[in-house]
């Protein structure tokens, strides 16, 4: 997994139990919350309709605070116009090199996979079929997938997607040395170790057979055989990497400046100045595709903007949605507070969701003396997570947690929310031998924000003793190379590793079989920071991929996430939580919990 960027999206969200934000409180006037469902008390002049087969709707004084995590934000089913969208740096429009979910949100308008996250509220962490007929089957416990494409899907040149475009599109991920950047999930699934794919470029087998795992016996169906079991591989299928593509348009390295769309738009110009347009794809076939509601006629994103920035061109009413991933700047804040906003106040335009981001610190058990498992639990023991929230800034940022487990995901252990205990701390400190304490090196992304929260944890471990020495590292190179090396690690005595996590997937193995299965370190860009390799936790991970049913498979992983943090080698920390602002003229608003966004699949505009 090489979802370890510092960001706050890329994982399922949706809004978890605990205090509104400050300025939410007080509007028992306007909402009110009942049994986890925002009400109106206030009777709209109109009634909304629900999503694209609905009746269009206006509301008079907007569908209030969190409308669009569980339900539409100003359903309608309305056409026309342009949708305006904002963003940060994209990193590729390639979909087999990004890695941005805030950029895989906007590729649902132009790329399409055999299954995807699906649009209907309050479920866009499910899985449905989008280019195939169903979800996928297998008959062996998921070491053999197969899928049947449905019929009338076409690309933008107006030929009709097949198997092979399938294949030929997770082929390109193969080529490691010119489609580079994004998930390589299907390289690990699908690849024989003896005789390694090169990919597509590379590839000299006569009549370009191609990937031996992936068969292709007709225009209509892949069978996809795995390496290992995989019950969640669909999930990996939903990911743009795996989007088909055209062989006869394929561009290598430059396939990201004009990508062919097999979705309801396509991208037309692409300009660091002007941003990107995207205009309607004629050949696109409504009743094919069963996600895509496609209401605007145009849309156009500006890239490059800062969070700032993005914040007050929503506030401004020159954006309408924002697909960074990131939510409003904590400095945006005290103006929702304030509670102007046009027709609609800016309280009712705020969508409150949980990022599934864990901050947690990884003590490496290769590095002395977390090698003891004592000694890590004294500083587990030791750590305040009031005070990690309130560095964060409060309710508004940061959910308290104790769990290796993202709260949106269900099934996950029974989480108490512990507070510091100095005692047992150094109770723990003498079992390791260690009753004056230790020094170690804690080491952090070089960020405003991680910075702080470091601070506060080595302030937290010095009333016990322990002297952790915050050591900033650069940000772009953090996850990759410094903490990302186990050789670096061990080099430099960082016994201590603030980290940020977010699966790629919202299931339980996306989230934990990177930090805790021992069979996941790897030299370079390695996950498991804490260097968990206990072989019965890898037992239990095995276990948990054994079963096939969801109610066992839950109860399984819970048992992986309860077993990895018994060891004391990972201290989840807090959550990251976000608020989304809709622009005014925002319609059809759905939160899309995996990419911690407004889902570009169902927007509109007034």
């Amino acid at each position: 997994m090489d979802s370890t960027r510092e960001r706050s999206s890329g994982s399922t969200s949706t809004r978890p139990p605990g205090r509104r934000p400050a300025w939410l409180r007080g509007t028992a006037g306007r909402v009110l919350a009942l049994a986890g469902v925002v009400v109106l008390v206030v009777v709209l002049a109109v009634s909304c309709g629900g999503g694209r087969d609905g009746a269009t709707a206006v509301p008079v004084l907007g569908d209030g605070p969190d409308a669009g995590v569980d339900g539409v934000r100003s359903a309608s089913d309305a056409t026309g116009g342009t949708l305006r969208v904002v963003t940060g740096e994209i990193d590729s429009l390639d979909p087999q090199r990004s890695y941005q979910p805030g950029v895989w949100n906007l590729m649902r308008l132009y790329t399409r996979t055999l299954v995807t996250y699906s649009s209907e509220p309050g479920s866009t962490g499910d899985l449905v079929p989008d280019l195939a007929t169903d979800v996928g089957t297998t008959t062996d416990g998921g070491l053999t997938w197969a899928f049947t494409i449905r019929e009338g899907a076409r690309f933008e040149n107006g030929r009709a997607i097949t198997s092979r475009d399938v294949k030929y599109g997770i082929e390109r991920s193969f080529a490691s040395d010119v489609v580079v950047g994004g998930p390589t999930y299907v390289v690990d699934l699908l690849d024989d170790p003896a005789n390694p794919y090169a990919g597509p470029y590379q590839d000299e087998t006569p009549g370009r057979l191609g990937l031996a795992a992936v068969e292709t016996p007709d225009d209509l169906t892949v069978v996809f055989r795995l390496r290992t079991a995989r019950p969640d591989f669909p999930h990996v299928l939903a990911l743009p990497s795996s989007s088909p593509v055209p062989v006869e348009n394929d561009t290598g390295a430059d396939y990201g400046r004009d990508p062919v769309s097999s979705g309801p738009y396509a991208v037309t110009t692409v300009d660091p100045e002007t941003g990107i347009v995207l205009d309607r794809n004629p050949q696109w076939d409504r009743a094919a595709d069963p996600i895509r509601s496609a209401l605007p006629d145009r849309v156009v994103v500006r890239t490059g903007m800062s969070n700032l920035e993005r914040d007050q061109a929503l506030l401004a009413g020159s954006a309408d949605v924002d697909v960074s991933g990131m939510g409003v700047h904590a400095a945006t804040t005290s103006r929702l507070a304030e509670g102007a906003g046009g027709e609609v106040p800016l309280a009712d335009r705020v969508d409150d969701v949980t990022s599934g981001a864990v901050r947690m610190l990884a003590l490496p058990t290769d590095v002395a003396p977390m090698g003891n498992a004592d000694c890590r639990a004294a500083v587990a023991a030791a750590i305040d997570r009031r005070a990690v929230q309130d560095a964060l800034g409060g309710g508004d940022n940061a959910v308290r947690t104790s769990q290796l487990w993202p709260r949106a995901l269900a099934g996950g252990p029974e989480e108490p929310d512990p507070g510091p205990d100095l005692d047992a701390a150094r109770a723990a400190l003498t079992a390791c031998g260690q009753p004056q304490g230790f020094s170690t090196v804690l080491a952090v992304p070089d960020a405003e924000t991680s910075i702080g929260v470091a601070e506060e944890v080595s302030d937290q471990l010095a009333a016990v003793g322990i002297d952790a020495r915050v050591t900033p590292l650069p940000a772009a190179s953090f996850y990759a190379t410094d903490v990302g090396s186990p050789d670096n690690v061990a080099r430099n005595g960082y016994g201590i590793v603030l980290a940020t996590w977010s699966a790629d997937f919202p299931t339980p193995s996306s989230f934990l079989v990177p930090l805790a299965d021992g069979r996941s370190v790897s030299a370079v860009g390695n996950t498991n920071y804490a260097r968990l390799t206990d072989p019965a936790l890898s037992g239990l991970v095995d276990a948990a991929r054994r079963a096939a049913d969801p109610g066992p498979a839950r109860t399984a992983w819970a048992e992986v996430a309860t077993a990895a943090r018994a060891t004391d080698a990972y201290v989840p920390l807090v959550e990251t939580r976000l608020q989304l602002l809709a622009g005014q003229r925002l319609r059809n608003g759905v939160v899309m919990q995996p990419y911690a966004g407004y889902d570009l699949a169902t927007a509109g505009v007034r």
